[in-house]
C-alpha cells in the first residue's frame, strides 16, 4: 500500500491526499484516484476513462468500469500506475481549464 501511495505521489506531486468515500485518494481540482486494500488485492480506482485508454496494458488484471485489482502477492506495476495517474492529472487539468473558460 505504501508503494502505491509513493508511486501516486511521485506521478502527481501537486496533488493533495484526502479521504473520500472512506478511502484514501489524491485530489487536484477533483479526485484523481482512490485506492484501498482488500483481502486478495489492492483496489485502484482511477475512474473509467483511463481504464478504457489503457485497456491493452490492463489485460493481466481484473478490471471493471472504474476499478483495477492488483493482486497482493504480485509486484505492483509502478510504470503503468504512473502512466494512469499522469493521464488523470492531464484529464483533470483539461477539464478544469475548459470549465474556467466557459
Amino acid at each position: 500500500m505504501q508503494q502505491l501511495r509513493q508511486t501516486i505521489k511521485q506521478a502527481a506531486p501537486q496533488a493533495i491526499e484526502v479521504i473520500s468515500y472512506n478511502m484514501p485518494a489524491f485530489k487536484l481540482n477533483k479526485v484523481l484516484v482512490y485506492y484501498a486494500v482488500h483481502t486478495e488485492h489492492i483496489g485502484f480506482y482511477p475512474t473509467p476513462s483511463p481504464i478504457a485508454f489503457f485497456k491493452d496494458e490492463l489485460v493481466n488484471y481484473t478490471t471493471s468500469k472504474g476499478a483495477i485489482q492488483f493482486p497482493i502477492h504480485k509486484p505492483l506495476p509502478s510504470t503503468l500506475i504512473t502512466k494512469i495517474v499522469k493521464f488523470r492529472v492531464t484529464e483533470d487539468m483539461e477539464k478544469s481549464q475548459k470549465k474556467n473558460t466557459q
